[in-house]
């Protein structure tokens, strides 16, 4: 893989199968993957701030839900769908500045606690303010049909534009966490008393993380409407926004691929746990969290490196031990090597 054309060979192939995966699978089969795909968004928002800065936020789901709410107000208005987007995106990345410039300057269980507020109180503002968002019914909006004329079912529709807009998202946090600002979030993870002594800001790079973020979880919100076409207070409950921190961790923490792996487990583990116990689903989610912080700290992402460690270990193959060479500072080294013969002439 680290043969550039070894590397273009597989972007080549993995995008054949990403235009036209869609025109084989079932219809039930796109809209899940078209939900996975809404759900990895909002997780690799979350790991920006959380990943790869180090800040908790527990409230990221009520970024999603500003977008799913402006996204439905646009379309229901019919404003221009461009337009929506846009402000889906602009809101919750303005309402996430504010609330990081009031927060950022805090640390640990502080800033906690102010994103936890984030989710609790948007719920019952969006039951009072009906007008807006339809109050404790919420919105219903259909604006993910088909192109007139493209030979698309709307679920082959809806799930290319999910993988454009979140391909066009990943790339460019890929970008953003590999270059000089992804170094300086790492940078004030691990410290921002040397963060500050290096002249980077920390208070300054985690207002950008938190506005990143909180933009990312907006696109989120776009894709929800277009895809679940469904909105109400709910969506930003609490438990919601819980299931999302877990998300990532299961997935893995600062890591592209593991925002994905945490989409998939966002949307699929309840899925699974229900088709086993209905009653048990909150148990069985648990369950999985526990056992993947246990055995892949590092996340579902860590496998294949755990699973290689593992071979290495049964195999007895390990780095070779460096070769053991006699003292030439100590007598006793020196004396132990010489033939008997020359020890009695030195006598």
């Amino acid at each position: 893989m680290r043969s550039p054309w070894v590397r273009w060979a597989a972007l080549l192939v993995l995008l054949a199968v990403l235009v036209l995966a869609p025109l084989q699978l079932s219809e039930f089969t796109n809209q899940t993957l078209a939900r996975i795909g809404v759900f990895a968004v909002a997780v690799l928002g979350l790991n920006v701030v959380m990943g790869y800065t180090g800040q908790v936020s527990l409230g990221h789901i009520f970024f999603l839900g500003v977008g799913a709410y402006v996204t439905a107000y646009g379309v229901t208005n019919e404003w221009n769908i461009v337009l929506t987007f846009v402000l889906a995106c602009l809101i919750p990345a303005v309402a996430g500045l504010l609330v990081a410039l009031a927060a950022a300057r805090l640390g640990g269980l502080a800033i906690a606690m102010v994103t936890i507020a984030l989710p609790i109180v948007g719920v019952p503002v969006a039951k009072r303010l009906s007008d807006l968002t339809g109050g404790s019914e919420g919105l219903s909006t259909s604006f993910g049909s088909s192109p007139a004329g493209s030979g698309l079912y709307d679920d082959q529709w809806q799930l290319y534009v999910v993988l454009a807009i979140g391909g066009i998202v990943y790339l460019l946090t890929r970008s953003l966490v590999r270059g000089k600002y992804g170094r300086a979030f790492a940078i004030v993870k691990g410290n921002e008393a040397v963060a500050s002594s290096m002249g980077i800001s920390p208070y300054r790079y985690k207002v950008l993380a938190f506005t990143i973020a909180s933009l990312i979880g907006g696109v989120s919100g776009f894709l929800y409407m277009l895809v679940i076409q469904y909105t109400s207070p709910e969506t930003m409950s609490f438990g919601h926004s819980i299931n999302l921190v877990t998300a990532m961790v299961i997935g893995g923490s600062a890591s592209i691929v593991g925002s994905i792996l945490g989409g998939m487990f966002y949307v699929l583990a309840p899925q699974l746990t229900n088709a086993v116990d209905p009653s048990l689903t909150a148990l069985l989610q648990g369950a999985s969290l526990l056992v993947v912080l246990f055995l892949l700290p590092g996340g579902l992402v860590s496998l294949p490196r755990a699973l290689t460690r593992g071979r290495r270990t049964r195999s007895g193959r390990g780095p070779a031990a460096p070769p053991t060479t006699p003292s030439t500072t100590t007598g006793s080294g020196t004396a132990a090597e010489e033939p008997e013969t020359e020890r009695q002439g030195h006598a």
